[in-house]
């Protein structure tokens, strides 16, 4: 099962600073994401994109995981040589995050 069969994403970047939200189409299925998407998994998932720290912030009333990754737009949007370097892009890898069959 991937990550989309759940979920869906939001982001937003500013500068080098890629913003992810995670959010459970079903509220049922939180503690899914919050057990299996640490931090260190999503950097790992991200291996080439999350260059920096990755920080994660719980928000359970709303389903949704939000993480915060640093150095990851090459330099920001407007210095990266990247042709799409913005972090909207960055929800499409999130999404394909195989995740453990319920």
């Amino acid at each position: 099962m991937r990550l989309h069969q759940i979920a869906h994403c939001r982001t937003g970047d500013k500068g080098n600073i890629s913003n992810i939200s995670v959010i459970a189409y079903d509220s049922s299925d939180f503690a899914i994401l919050a057990n299996f998407l640490t931090p260190d998994h999503v950097k790992q998932c991200l291996t080439g994109i999350a260059n920096g720290a990755v920080e994660r912030y719980e928000l359970p009333q709303l389903g949704a995981l939000n993480f915060v990754l640093h150095n990851a737009l090459g330099g920001g949007v407007t210095r990266s040589l990247a042709l799409d370097a913005h972090g909207k892009c960055l929800a499409s890898a999130m999404l394909a995050i195989e995740m453990p069959g319920r």
